[in-house]
């Protein structure tokens, strides 16, 4: 895109290659605007290759190239070096140069920059992380970078991705950097379909530095992120949220006229003062309160690992940006603000905090001075001999319509018409399946939909492959968990490697669980009360994110111990969404279920009861899995209670309710008696307590995954300040 910041006129301006083999635009007022100052003696040609390349070349000679000079796009075998970079545009519609920058640094590591108003920074790879950690090495000073045609990205500093239709034949493909900070690959199979989204760099898009600029906040709603400003502030500038939000006051250094107010589960990243440990609320806010120059506190509890204690961190900012809301995050941001004023905090979710262009966008006609140059009898001429031919071509195109038609149907008929590569993950062939599982000689599971396998891949990791049934209903049930897993990244939810549809043949490729099902351990020694509790608040955190952070709103569907998985280190990731429900976050009920879902046991009254189906479904059956870890009982069986009337049989969630309310010690009487090790009553009470709210019979008294995610930290906390 030559001259992007000061574009020339549309109609007039003209595109020269003279004779000397200098390529030239100039203005419609004949004024020199940009050239590829190239010089030849002899004949030059400039052609434009099916890659997309723009070449100027003389006797095989490349004199110049537009692969050299990318804008915001990379196409495929266009090769990115240490001089190249993607520089986005403003917005959607304003193709001047925006605020992020995709390049090679000096560490031979590819990186995107936000180049902002008054700041820069550093925001992929994830600047709190080593090159190590990022899996990334600057050992390589090549510095080059190239996707090819069938989706595969390579770097020379280690970093490599594939398109999710990676391999796909006769695709066209493009990697643009864009005007959001986001770098994604885009995939279409023909030049009249869509473009679709098949990798991205940036899964959260409200990491992005510089996304809704100085003193605003993002947060994950129906379709996209939304800015809003901090309590206190205004935008800046009306229909852009670059330049961030201003405060509607002025801080005073006296420490008694200031106050602050609490925002609950915010990051900020950057900006610190310093980094405070072992200090009480009270100690931070007092450091603030002292630094003239200080906006706020993060506050926050870190824990340092396995056995060891951690600490209370106060995070002083000198400047808010950067900040996000997610509703699991563990901290908390403490606003500077005048002590005489009002503000205060309410979340809204009002459309014109979304993060778009303005409501009302307008075509401003740039003013470019030029002489009027009246067209010549021959362009007239060319005009109706076009016309004329184009009249006949029209004609020809109308006879062969129905035949291109019907062969192009044809075509489209022979494959499946439902959408499968629009997720980051690999298409597998059913032939490598095999290979990988070894004729499926390795069987690790069995369910209603279908077979679980073992596996391992060309490169040494081990996988577990899940054989849908060729019926229907598991074509039904790899669609949604294929669509819906494809959208997660979370420590807590099964990751997805690879999918393989080949004729009747539906396949999921996992990450392999080393430990299983939480349903092989509830029984065991393995998971001592602290394991319990970890797997109780890291299954709570995967299901908050799929309610409450996707773009789009999933309901599981079938929460149960079968579904929980675990790693070498006991750590849950929920999984097998075959059953699951994915909306618009628009969506209040959920109405347009079929049939009834879930394992008896585990499903919410909603269900039996024909109510309207929310992400409370979820919630209840997260509360049976933690009653049954706690106790050992199943909630599909009753339990026998030895009470004073005899023996009686009773539910799993009465029964505990009938101890909780009839004694003053009645926590020991419930735990399951094979795990082994101390406990602390006061956590397994409160455990408890939430779980029982989790599966009131009345939907509207649960509590939200987010709430539940909340309350169980706090459990944590109290029981670190004990």
């Amino acid at each position: 895109m030559a001259n992007r910041d000061q574009p020339v006129n549309g109609k007039k301006s003209k595109l020269h290659l003279q004779d000397n083999g200098n390529l030239v635009l100039r203005d419609a007022d004949e004024s020199h605007v940009w050239s590829t100052n190239t010089f030849s003696l002899s004949t030059v040609h400039l052609i434009l290759l099916n890659t997309g390349n723009l070449v100027l070349y003389n006797v095989g000679v490349i004199l110049w190239q537009s692969f050299d000079f990318p804008t915001d796009t990379l196409l495929p075998q266009q090769i990115f070096n240490r001089h190249s970079k993607l520089v986005c545009s403003r917005s959607e519609t304003n193709k001047s140069s925006g605020f992020y920058t995709l390049y090679f640094d000096n560490d031979n590591i590819l990186r995107l920059l936000y180049n902002g108003p008054e700041v820069s920074s550093i925001y992929w790879p994830d600047p709190w992380l080593t090159d190590w950690d990022s899996k990334r090495a600057g050992y390589n000073n090549s510095r080059v970078a190239v996707l090819n045609t069938l989706g595969n990205f390579s770097s020379s500093d280690d970093f490599n991705f594939m398109t999710s239709d990676y391999g796909t034949l006769l695709m066209q493909r493009r990697l643009k950097l864009d005007h959001d900070g986001n770098i994604r690959a885009y995939s279409r199979r023909q030049r009249e379909e869509k473009w679709y989204v098949s990798w991205q760099a940036k899964s959260r898009p409200c990491r992005i530095h510089g996304v809704c600029g100085p003193n605003s906040l993002c947060s994950y709603y129906s379709n996209g992120v939304k800015c809003s400003c901090l309590p206190g502030y205004k935008m800046k500038n009306d229909g852009d949220w670059s330049y961030g939000c201003e405060p509607k006051f002025s801080l005073s250094c006296n420490k008694t006229q200031s106050r602050f107010l609490v925002i609950t589960n915010v990051e900020l990243f950057g900006y610190d003062y310093g980094i405070m440990t072992n200090y009480t609320l009270e100690q931070c806010k007092e450091l603030c309160l002292q630094l003239c120059n200080c906006k706020g506190i993060q506050y926050t509890y870190v824990i340092a690992g396995s056995g060891i204690p951690g600490t209370y961190t106060c995070y002083p900012k000198l400047q808010l940006r950067n900040a996000y809301r997610i509703p699991y995050f563990n901290a908390d941001l403490y606003l500077k603000l005048p002590e005489n004023s009002s503000y205060n905090y309410k979340e809204s979710m009002d459309d014109k905090y979304k993060l778009a262009c303005s409501v009302n966008p307008k075509t401003v006609t740039l003013e470019t001075a030029h002489n009027e140059v009246h067209e010549g009898r021959y362009i007239k001429f060319l005009l109706w001999f076009v016309g004329g031919m184009g009249g006949l071509e029209i004609l020809c195109i109308f006879m062969m319509w129905f035949f291109l038609v019907r062969r192009k149907g044809q075509q489209h008929s022979r494959g499946d018409t439902r959408v499968y590569n629009m997720i980051g993950f690999r298409k597998f062939s059913y032939s490598e399946i095999k290979r990988v599982t070894k004729n499926f000689s390795e069987e690790i599971g069995k369910g209603a939909g279908g077979i679980v396998y073992k596996g391992v891949l060309l490169d040494q990791r081990v996988v577990a492959v899940k054989r849908l049934k060729e019926a229907n209903q598991g074509e039904e049930e790899f669609q949604a968990e294929v669509s819906s897993i494809g959208r997660f990244n979370h420590m807590n939810l099964i990751e997805l490697w690879g999918y393989c549809v080949d004729g009747k043949h539906r396949i999921l490729v996992y990450e392999f669980m080393e430990n299983g099902s939480l349903a092989e351990h509830i029984k065991s020694r393995n998971l001592d009360w602290t394991k319990r509790f970890d797997i109780a608040l890291g299954t709570a955190k995967g299901l908050c994110y799929i309610h409450e952070e996707c773009l789009e709103w999933i309901l599981h569907c079938d929460v149960k111990p079968q579904n929980i998985l675990l790693d070498s280190n006991y750590q849950p990731k929920v999984s097998d969404f075959g059953l699951s429900k994915l909306r618009n976050r628009g969506d209040s009920k959920f109405s347009s279920f079929s049939k009834i879902r879930g394992t008896r046991g585990y499903m919410a009254p909603e269900w039996v009861l024909n109510h309207s189906i929310t992400s409370k479904v979820d919630v209840f059956s997260y509360g049976i899995v933690v009653l049954e870890m706690i106790t050992g009982k199943s909630a599909a069986k009753d339990v026998v209670d030895m009470g004073n009337d005899g023996e009686e049989k009773v539910g799993l969630v009465g029964w505990l309710r009938d101890k909780r309310n009839g004694r003053v010690s009645w926590v020991g009487e419930i735990l399951e008696d094979m795990v082994e090790g101390d406990y602390d009553e006061r956590k397994i009470e409160g455990l408890v307590n939430v779980a029982l709210q989790c599966v009131e019979e009345e939907k509207d008294k649960r509590p939200t995954m987010s709430q539940v995610v909340e309350m169980l930290q706090k459990l944590c906390c109290e029981n670190h300040n004990q």
